[in-house]
């Protein structure tokens, strides 16, 4: 097997997810997100993308319904035995869903039946049809998501490893951003040093943007050679079995100009103010709102987003994001041990300037602690 645990954890895992559907009150929980597939017994795969479903029982037994294709990928990454793994026949007309349902009446389970919606794990057309053929389910995305919010030591090890990652790949740009370099070097570059390093592939792509792309936060196909005089987006994550730590910079091509040199002044206030306002039991608006302080003071609140960062954590495609989001009002306490991605974001349309710095942190007793080893000064090549 290929575990990135010891059994010790993921018998936790599977022990503490049994006492929260106890405390439910359900029978069973119908698992779609492929990270809580991945967190309670280690099965890894974008099997995801088709129909499959971890049953998760209140006596603690787990079951796993999926294609062929994963039979193996079961029996490698994870702790299920082959007692535990079943499969849908590819056939045409065949309906999953009933084959669910069958598994669940082959188990002794009728009613109270949990299951998550919320996830990319189960599209529309999958979730109508466990609908039509599994009555009266109770949508419960949040038990699963709850418990792996705050992070075990061996979690956060695997965090440190991400955060390493993710300062090799930011070494690696730095040392081609130039005036000339093509943007796809730079990403060939970024993304190598995460696979050298023993990392995977993140959860979405690798976000890069110059010149007026600069002020995009979003992935987008096309490249394009630097300017003498340029401006460089990027946002990234080094992956290490699946976990992320998040980073964000602008890296300014030529001069530093007075007005990008007052926007990266003004990120570098705002991310401190944000991790001064981290601490456990604070709520998650406390740093949305520290953020929007500095930069509604300084006359920037027309740049600035309506969201300063969120949760990281072992997540699949097609985002990295693991919610929740630090947004105006967000009353979600934090926890000891959570990560969080804080990103200081400055798109101005009026002056085509961008600015962003971000990094990825670890809540602690009393605060927070960054994973990057990089320092927060401003970038220029």
């Amino acid at each position: 097997m290929t575990l990135h645990f010891s059994e010790t954890e993921y018998a936790t895992r599977q022990s503490r997810a049994t006492e929260a559907l106890q405390r439910s009150g359900l029978d069973a929980l119908l698992m779609f997100a492929p990270e809580s597939q991945y967190w309670i017994c280690g099965y890894d795969t974008f099997g995801f993308a088709m129909f499959q479903c971890l049953v998760l029982t209140s006596k603690g037994d787990l079951h796993l319904l999926t294609r062929t294709p994963d039979l193996r990928q079961a029996r490698l990454t994870s702790t299920l035995t082959d007692a535990q793994i079943h499969i849908w026949p590819d056939q045409e007309a065949i309906d999953p869903a009933r084959h669910l349902a069958a598994l669940l009446a082959e188990l002794g389970i009728s009613s109270n039946i949990g299951f998550e919606s919320a996830t990319a794990g189960l599209t529309d057309a999958n979730g109508q049809a466990i609908r039509r053929v599994i009555p009266n389910l109770i949508d419960t995305s949040e038990l699963i998501r709850d418990l792996r919010r705050e992070k075990s030591e061996a979690e956060v090890a695997m965090h440190r490893k991400a955060a390493k990652l993710s300062d090799d790949a930011l070494d690696a740009a730095l040392d081609i951003a130039a005036p000339d370099a093509f943007e796809g070097d730079i990403l060939a570059a970024m993304q190598g040093a995460v696979f050298k390093g023993g990392g995977d592939y993140a959860g979405n792509e690798f976000i890069i943007g110059s010149g007026d792309r600069a002020l995009l936060c979003r992935y987008f196909s096309g490249r394009r050679h630097l300017s003498s005089q340029d401006q460089l987006t990027l946002e990234w994550s080094g992956t290490f079995a699946r976990y992320h730590a998040a980073m964000m910079r602008t890296i300014v091509i030529g001069e530093l100009c007075n007005t990008q040199k007052r926007m990266h002044d003004l990120a570098e206030e705002a991310l401190i103010a944000c991790e001064t306002a981290i601490r456990p039991n604070a709520p998650m608006g406390d740093v949305y709102a520290a953020h929007a302080a500095v930069f509604d003071a300084a006359g920037m609140g027309h740049a600035r987003l309506k969201a300063c960062g969120y949760g990281m954590g072992a997540v699949y495609t097609p985002i990295w994001v693991d919610f929740p989001m630090f947004y105006e009002g967000n009353p979600l306490l934090m926890r000891k041990n959570q990560v969080f991605f804080l990103h200081m974001i400055l798109m101005d349309d009026e002056t085509k300037l961008a600015m962003t710095l971000g990094h990825s942190v670890l809540v602690t007793e009393n605060g927070c602690e960054r994973l990057s080893r990089h320092n927060t000064s401003v970038c220029v090549r």
